[in-house]
């Protein structure tokens, strides 16, 4: 574990990679370790430490216009990474979704009265049984996403 905050400690001090911007705020910086510290010693799918430090540095650097603050976007990753990798959807293919459908607005609602990150219609949670669900909710909106693109995958191959 050490090893591993230790290069990810070093790849935000060096400031840039090749092909990587790392211009996150100072305050952004430091709280980056102690966060994949945490993170990575809860149950959140990740089976790799390293992948999973590699894969949370690259795509935390790439949603900042998206999403401002560093511990949100971190967590809404480590959350998405977690549900993606129990449904099946790959995790790029959910990304795109809530930039598409939401800009990652979690509460975002459309004309048709899709709701969160991933636009679930509000009648699945009555289909499922469900109608106390708040759709806004990050990890609530994450499941029924996850599971409903899933679904329309299998069935279409």
């Amino acid at each position: 574990m050490k090893h591993v905050l230790g290069i990810v400690t070093l790849v935000l001090s060096m400031g840039s990679l090749p092909g990587i911007s790392l211009a996150a705020p100072n305050d952004d910086r430091a709280a980056l370790p102690a966060y994949l510290s945490t993170a990575l010693t809860e149950d959140n799918g990740f089976r790799d430490r390293f992948d999973a430090e590699v894969w949370l540095v690259d795509m935390q650097q790439r949603l900042p216009p998206l999403v401002p603050d560093a511990q949100e976007r971190l967590e809404l990753l480590t959350q998405v990474h977690q549900r993606a990798d129990r449904v099946g959807p790959r995790l790029e293919l959910v990304l795109a979704v809530i930039d598409v459908e939401s800009q990652f607005d979690r509460y975002a609602v459309s004309r048709a009265g899709a709701q969160g990150l991933m636009q679930v219609m509000p009648f699945w949670k009555n289909e499922l049984g469900r109608p106390q669900d708040n759709l806004t909710d990050t990890a609530t909106n994450l499941r029924y996403g996850c599971h409903i693109l899933r679904f329309y995958l299998d069935r279409e191959d």
